[in-house]
């Protein structure tokens, strides 16, 4: 959802590159000049990845499905049993496998049509409307994050100088992004019927509450073509599964508990991803001007392996956010490989080597400096 919160000051990435600890790098407009890309790098990047650009349709699925089933199974143990401990238990399972399930949206948005017949109408109806988040909502949004000229810029909806903003911002940062179940419900619940009958409430709810973004200043397309189809759909779905669900607990039908406990968990897995959020940019683009592809990926983070913890936080080759920004078309499951293969072959100078990070806490604790700085 988007993020209202806009005091802005000098210096807009402030979540410095982490090596050895948490990294200490000059900003990313400092680092490399516009007109001067790391070449040997995106070079190597383009040769040494050709072959890992298609989707194994066997593993999305696999995994996709097997995230859906623990995930749900461990809603309903949250659910069922007495326990406190084992609630919380089970819950933390729900949470992190229901997390990883709905990370397929980033997939989605950069899925080639006809790559994978059918998973987008799947994760829909598994994942995408039962948690209020169906793809429509990254579709069509999340491309422009990764538009060389809209980059960091104020039509970028996935950026914002977090790094130079108040350090009370932070924390309305992870409260918005936690609460998202919440304010989607409404959306889908109240917005979407009433916005059906009123032009001006329909622009406002397709332009402004219709993209997972974090520039409350973004205001996405209206949907066109098949996609417009696919929103309506989508959207639709949504409102029917919102209106089921109050309306089930308003009769008894489903216990309220179970309803806290469900909107418990799908904010507990919004969160996580807010907090992967947090670190996933360095945020230092304050001027909001295009920058280079080499300052792009500079501005991005990977905490590729040793850390395993990345794995549950940033689920679904997330944890290779920057090798994702250099590479956008190579499908989750094949970054681990081009990631190893541009380790080898760049020497230790080239900017590939400058964005790897060890882990989550020294990052977020990096950001929170920046921001004190900009008082």
């Amino acid at each position: 959802m988007t993020f209202e919160s806009k005091t802005i000051a000098p210096a807009e990435t402030g979540f410095m590159l982490a090596g050895a600890s948490a990294r200490t790098a000059a900003p990313v407009r400092k680092a490399v000049k516009k007109s001067n890309d790391d070449k040997a790098m995106l070079k190597a990047a383009a040769q040494l990845t050709r072959d890992l650009n298609r989707p194994d349709a066997r593993i999305f699925w696999a995994d996709m499905l097997g995230s859906v089933l623990l995930g749900y199974l461990g809603l309903a143990a949250t659910i069922l049993v007495g326990p406190m401990a084992l609630k919380l238990v089970f819950g933390a399972m729900a949470t992190l496998a229901l997390y990883r399930a709905g990370s397929f949206i980033h997939e989605i948005s950069h899925i080639k049509r006809g790559d994978l017949p059918y998973f987008r109408l799947a994760w829909n109806a598994l994942v995408g409307v039962p948690l209020f988040a169906p793809s429509f909502m990254y579709e069509g949004v999340h491309n422009q994050h990764h538009a060389k000229t809209k980059f960091g810029t104020i039509e970028d909806p996935e950026y914002l100088p977090l790094a130079s903003m108040k350090p009370w911002s932070l924390p309305l940062f992870m409260l918005f992004g936690t609460l998202a179940p919440v304010l989607l419900l409404f959306r889908f619940a109240v917005l979407a019927p009433l916005s059906f009958f009123s032009r001006r409430l329909r622009r406002q709810v397709v332009e402004k509450y219709s993209g997972l973004q974090i520039n409350p200043d973004f205001r996405r397309a209206w949907p066109e073509g098949e996609f417009a189809r696919q929103f309506t759909y989508q959207e639709v779905g949504s409102v029917i599964w919102s209106w089921l669900l109050i309306g089930s607990v308003a009769s008894g039908v489903v216990p309220l508990s179970a309803f806290v406990t469900f909107m418990v968990v799908a904010c507990a897995l919004m969160g996580l991803n807010q907090l992967r959020t947090l670190v996933a940019h360095l945020w230092e683009n304050d001027e909001r001007q295009p920058v280079s592809v080499t300052e792009q990926y500079l501005d991005s983070v990977n905490v590729p392996p040793p850390n395993l913890l990345s794995a549950l936080w940033a689920p679904v080759g997330l944890r290779y956010h920057a090798l994702h920004h250099l590479l956008p078309g190579v499908p989750y499951h094949n970054l681990g490989k081009a990631h190893a293969r541009l380790s080898s072959e760049l020497e230790a100078g080239s900017a590939y080597h400058r964005t790897t990070a060890t882990g989550l806490w020294p990052l977020v604790a990096n950001l929170a400096r920046q921001t004190l700085k900009s008082r």
